[in-house]
């Protein structure tokens, strides 16, 4: 299913029926392991959620912007995902719907890009992760959505990404602590997800800010993230 920019905003095209327009994105924090550790925080008991401001989208080939907001010190970071796609309205799932394919709760799966300002992400903005995340370009999603049914099991996909050709970060989606189904599962509980709700399930350790030294991303660089039979996302970067 291809991502493509309607008049309404991203969306997806899909066999039957009208584009899902993406509404919302929901990030999962820290929900692997290594990572928080990396990150110097300790693993989360529950699901840690953020979300990012839907501007914030781009497409397989678009440029990853350094906003001016960031010119003074190097800060933006990469940090691969598995990106869940909710194909109708759905609350209170169960960890049963959201593994069944003919349930529609789950219309697929893409590569995800969860670009993060780290200063703005924890100085900036008051202990907030909506600002460090939600600058323009910071959600890069392709380089198109795979159905639901054409991923048996989405804990078993290896995370791949590279800049400038260089191996950053190289996981498996086993390793997280709340798996997909549960992740959808407990974000529901009382609260609608509605149709076009994009969750980022979380990076593998590998982050730029945890290398020693950092590694952020610069003007010309070339970011991509691989997920075994979901592609590879590429974006290149540019001063915004």
């Amino acid at each position: 299913m291809r991502l493509v920019r309607t008049d309404a905003g991203v969306a997806i095209e899909r066999d039957a029926g009208a584009p899902l327009v993406i509404r919302q994105i929901i990030g999962v924090g820290r929900n692997y392991a290594e990572h928080a550790k990396e990150r110097g925080a300790a693993a989360p008991e529950r699901p840690m959620l953020f979300c990012k401001n839907i501007g914030a989208l781009a497409l397989d080939g678009d440029a990853i912007a350094l906003p001016r907001a960031c010119a003074d010190r190097e800060q933006v970071d990469f940090e691969g995902e598995l990106a869940v796609v909710i194909g109708r309205d759905a609350r209170d799932v169960t960890e049963a719907e959201a593994k069944d394919p003919g349930s529609g709760v789950v219309l697929g799966y893409c590569c995800a890009n969860d670009v993060s300002a780290r200063w703005w992400q924890k100085e900036g903005a008051g202990g907030q992760f909506f600002r460090g995340k939600s600058f323009d370009t910071f959600c890069p999603l392709g380089p198109r959505v795979t159905p639901a049914g054409e991923i048996p099991d989405p804990q078993a996909l290896r995370i791949v990404t590279r800049v400038g050709g260089e191996t950053m970060q190289d996981g498996s989606t086993a390793a997280m602590l709340f798996p997909v189904a549960t992740l959808v599962s407990e974000i529901s509980r009382g609260m609608t997800l509605v149709a076009g709700t994009v969750i980022l399930t979380g990076t593998p350790s590998g982050v730029g800010a945890a290398r020693t030294p950092p590694r952020f991303l610069r003007a010309g660089d070339t970011v991509e993230v691989e997920i075994s039979g979901l592609g590879t996302l590429t974006n290149t970067v540019r001063a915004g």
